[in-house]
């Protein structure tokens, strides 16, 4: 897979790109990041990609001309043809539709994307209406640019490419995790895939640290009892944290069961 990341500030990428899963797919040839300085398709000797909007109003907003300039100039296939190609061109906005794991997973079946980052009060609309795909926001806040959400959009999706992580029953088996693979909805006997929940807890050695004991159904061996107390766990966190969620997942009879056991101890009716 090759990402393409249209900024004007580059050096930006340098840091994010450098550490961990994405560094390691980089250099494994799992995924290809190019990273695309906006300001060499400008036309004036200021290098300039921003003007005042028509009409009025606070702020400076990008300008087309660059960017059209730019992802022309990657060679991708025509708009219309880019979903049979497995292309893609995203604009990162506030606007956008927010990103989340399945958003994550789509975008990592393709063979190409761009990623367009934003800049100041916004982006000229014909840039997300002829150019650009889709509109992506990672949250609902405003942030300074798109570089940080390209960040986090790129490396959501590489750790999703086959070979990209050691072991990658682990990435079906996280929080939002999405799919219909019987591992994502059941997991494995000893342990307890997220199905779109938040993730169980964790814990490690020592059992005892500070007087903080791990809880004794971890270290019983029993997997079945295991498995029912990292599903409770999930299913309390989340109602806990993210209720939102338990609308959006499929809830078993035994899910309900532990939910309406939770909601009592809590006094939740």
């Amino acid at each position: 897979m090759q990402i393409d990341i249209v900024t004007i500030f580059p050096e930006f990428f340098r840091s994010p790109l450098e550490y961990g899963i994405v560094r390691r797919a980089r250099e494994a040839g799992i995924v290809r990041i190019v990273v695309h300085d906006l300001r060499e398709f400008t036309s004036d000797r200021h290098r300039t990609v921003d003007d005042r909007p028509f009409g009025g109003g606070e702020g400076m907003v990008l300008k087309p001309q660059p960017v059209f300039e730019c992802v022309e100039a990657l060679d991708l296939r025509p708009r219309a043809e880019r979903s049979r190609a497995k292309q893609a061109v995203a604009l990162l906005s506030a606007q956008g539709r927010k990103f989340d794991q399945g958003m994550a997973a789509e975008l990592a079946l393709l063979e190409r994307l761009v990623l367009i980052c934003g800049r100041y009060e916004g982006v000229d609309e014909r840039v997300g209406t002829f150019l650009a795909d889709r509109e992506i926001s990672i949250g609902d806040y405003v942030l300074s640019g798109g570089e940080l959400a390209a960040a986090v959009i790129a490396d959501a999706i590489v750790r999703l490419l086959p070979g990209a992580v050691g072991n990658e029953a682990s990435t079906r088996q996280e929080s939002f995790a999405v799919g219909s693979d019987a591992a994502l909805s059941q997991g494995p006997s000893s342990t307890c895939a997220s199905g779109g929940l938040l993730d169980y807890p964790h814990y490690t050695r020592p059992a005892d640290f500070r007087g903080m004991r791990v809880p004794e159904v971890l270290v019983s061996g029993n997997h079945e009892d295991i498995r029912r107390w990292r599903r409770r766990s999930a299913l309390e966190k989340t109602l806990r944290n993210r209720p939102d969620l338990l609308g959006r997942v499929e809830l078993s009879e035994e899910d309900r069961n532990l939910l309406a056991e939770i909601a009592g101890a809590a006094g939740i009716k």
